[in-house]
């Protein structure tokens, strides 16, 4: 489904693309900057909203090009202040964004994918039938509406994105780069690469993929166990994607980059919390330029794990930084809203707050 399939989408141009159907259309070359300007630099959701362009221009261009954008259908507060948005699409299909903020930073939470294809056992999201890739410009636009809501809520501009919302990252490979392009380039939202990560369920041959494209954003591993049994037996793709094959892969990819991994690891209570994870999550990290974050669960419904205890995370913790290994525990955020990791399932029935619709 398309929402104007007689028309362009004008985000699916290049600059050049543009430069070349002003000049075509009688108008002058300096225009299409303008425009690409609105689009990338200033987030304009509509033609009408570019006030430098003439009235008759700003009348021309929805003529024969259209633009998509999206918009917030519904958004909750966490106690927190975690800020959840259902973001509606075109078409009417919704994914779910989220703006997380700590002391030291702002961080956007975007998707990827309308659901999923990876059926991973603790993800909610993977629940979900995958319905479609997003395209790059509505990644792009989740980015931009974060970003207003950070400086809009808190007076604090927005520090890092992630793509860790709906969606494997490295299945829709071309608009996820090009989403970034647009949110890293002087021409677009100017923010540093290395504000970004990206987060793969482990697809080996895209991993190398970025590598030979040069990426420069942060990448991390939803690793959650370094045993082919377990892995397999929460996450389907390891069947396919070995943790022999992630290794060779990540190694590649460091070795093109020079940009260390961070493996996610998800601590469940009595399924990979015992000591005998630890030391094979160590021997993995030996395998792999790697720094980890353990990672608090988070309750889906209908979901067979639970959280493991502190103590345990603790000693898990313990255990890898006694052998030189880089550990961080990262704790839930927004998870009373379920805007917390592996939470987003569009439970809109939920929202506490749903935006007045524009007349």
């Amino acid at each position: 489904m398309q929402a104007h399939p007689e028309k362009t989408n004008i985000r699916d141009l290049s600059k050049k693309d543009l430069e070349t159907w002003f000049i075509e259309h009688g108008e002058q070359k300096f225009r299409a900057t303008q425009v690409w300007e609105w689009l990338w630099q200033k987030s304009a959701r509509s033609f009408e909203g570019m006030s430098n362009l003439s009235k008759a221009l700003r009348e021309k261009l929805p003529l024969h090009f259209s633009l998509p954008a999206v918009s917030i259908d519904t958004f909750q507060v966490s106690s927190d202040r975690t800020i959840k948005n259902a973001f509606r699409l075109f078409d009417g299909n919704i994914v779910e964004g989220v703006l997380i903020p700590t002391d030291s930073r702002m961080t956007a939470c975007v998707s990827s994918q309308v659901g999923c294809s990876l059926t991973c056992k603790f993800c909610a999201t993977g629940k979900l039938e995958r319905l479609r890739n997003l395209n790059a410009d509505e990644i792009y636009d989740q980015v931009a509406i974060i970003r207003e809501q950070a400086l809009a809520n808190y007076n604090i501009p927005l520090s890092n994105i992630v793509y860790m919302g709906m969606g494997e990252p490295l299945l829709n490979y071309a608009n996820v780069m090009k989403s970034i392009e647009h949110i890293t380039s002087p021409e677009g939202l100017g923010m540093s690469p290395q504000r970004i990560t990206v987060s793969t369920a482990g697809i080996s041959k895209m991993i190398k993929k970025l590598g030979d494209d040069g990426a420069k954003f942060n990448l991390a591993l939803s690793l959650h166990a370094a045993n082919e049994t377990k892995r397999n037996q929460i996450m389907p793709i390891n069947e396919s994607n070995s943790l022999d094959s992630l290794a060779e892969s990540l190694n590649y990819f460091y070795d093109k980059t020079g940009t260390r991994v961070t493996f996610e690891y998800i601590v469940f209570n009595g399924f990979n919390d015992a000591l005998t994870d630890a030391k094979e999550l160590e021997a993995f990290c030996r395998r792999v330029t790697a720094k980890v974050n353990l990672i608090e669960y988070n309750p889906i419904d209908g979901g067979e794990f639970i959280n493991a205890k502190d103590d345990k995370i603790e000693a898990f913790k313990n255990y890898l930084e006694d052998r030189g290994v880089i550990v961080n525990i990262r704790r839930s955020r927004g998870k009373d809203i379920d805007a917390a990791c592996g939470q987003l399932a569009n439970k809109n029935e939920h929202a506490v707050a749903r935006l007045k619709k524009q007349e």
